[in-house]
């Protein structure tokens, strides 16, 4: 049974964005496609928020991001950049600290965040996609760095995600270069993990992110498990390895999937 209606309203109050919640999703989705989605101080703050509210919300057990529009996200609001003058950089300083600390949580929290990606990625844009957990793309998708395109260097963390997602020789040949990265070559380099028809985007995120939502408490901790244990020498992450699952086998989940397996038998999870 749901938690929340199936039309949660938001209780934040957003400008660049919207969030509900409904059947232990929060449901993300870029609102402002005449700016092509860009990230600007109003975005980067607006995205900790909901990053924050969701990780708090118990309620909810994975998260889904789109956009409205034909771009995704189109990177960095040059445009209003350009508008701070000699004050860009304190105004990037202070942005950043709020777009990079909504991608700490988001990595952070045993949760499940899934992006549907239609039309373009950019920039920043492209960053954040490679800080999700999961991403479905359109098959018109397009890919890029442009950082050096506009004088400047790469953000959003894909110093850390990019490279670990497709590989330093790659990523560097990205951010070098500006190559236009499509859908079919995005998921062969393992950027994503799916790519549908670009009407189909929305649809196959919502039902892959409530999949996740309506499985066992599990899911969230593997994301934890699998991000600690990439980061670890072997034998450390195999004691943490040891630790999560005997821990997980003394949860009610734990037990009832085991359970529900040897008997041939739908699970029922806690929720």
């Amino acid at each position: 049974m749901s938690e929340t209606s199936p039309a949660a309203a938001s209780p934040l109050d957003l400008e660049t964005m919207s969030y509900s919640v409904s059947d232990g999703v929060a449901h993300v989705r870029f609102t402002r496609p005449k700016g092509a989605n860009a990230v600007n101080p109003m975005f980067a703050r607006e995205f900790r928020e909901v990053a924050l509210a969701a990780e708090f919300d118990e309620t909810v057990r994975a998260v889904s991001v789109t956009a409205e529009g034909k771009v995704f996200c189109a990177g960095g609001d040059l445009k209003e950049f350009a508008e701070a003058g000699d004050a860009l950089p304190s105004v990037a300083a202070s942005m950043l600290v709020d777009f990079h600390g909504a991608i700490y949580h988001m990595n952070r929290m045993p949760k499940p965040w899934v992006a549907g990606v239609r039309g373009a990625a950019g920039g920043a844009g492209l960053s954040l996609v490679s800080a999700f957990d999961l991403v479905v793309c359109g098959e018109s998708a397009k890919f890029t760095m442009a950082y050096t395109r506009a004088g400047v260097t790469p953000d959003g963390t894909s110093s850390y995600f990019l490279a670990r997602h497709i590989g330093l020789r790659r990523m560097l040949g990205l951010t070098l270069t500006n190559r236009l990265l499509d859908a079919e070559t995005a998921e062969r380099w393992g950027l994503v993990n799916r790519v549908v028809g670009d009407d189909d985007v929305d649809q196959a995120t919502a039902d892959l992110t409530q999949s996740l939502a309506a499985g066992p408490a599990a899911v969230g901790t593997a994301k934890r498990v699998i991000y600690e244990g990439f980061e670890s020498p072997l034998e450390q992450a195999g004691e943490a390895e040891a630790a999560w699952i005997t821990a997980a086998m003394a949860t009610h989940d734990g037990r009832e999937g085991i359970s529900a397996f040897a008997e041939k038998r739908s699970p029922n999870w806690k929720r």
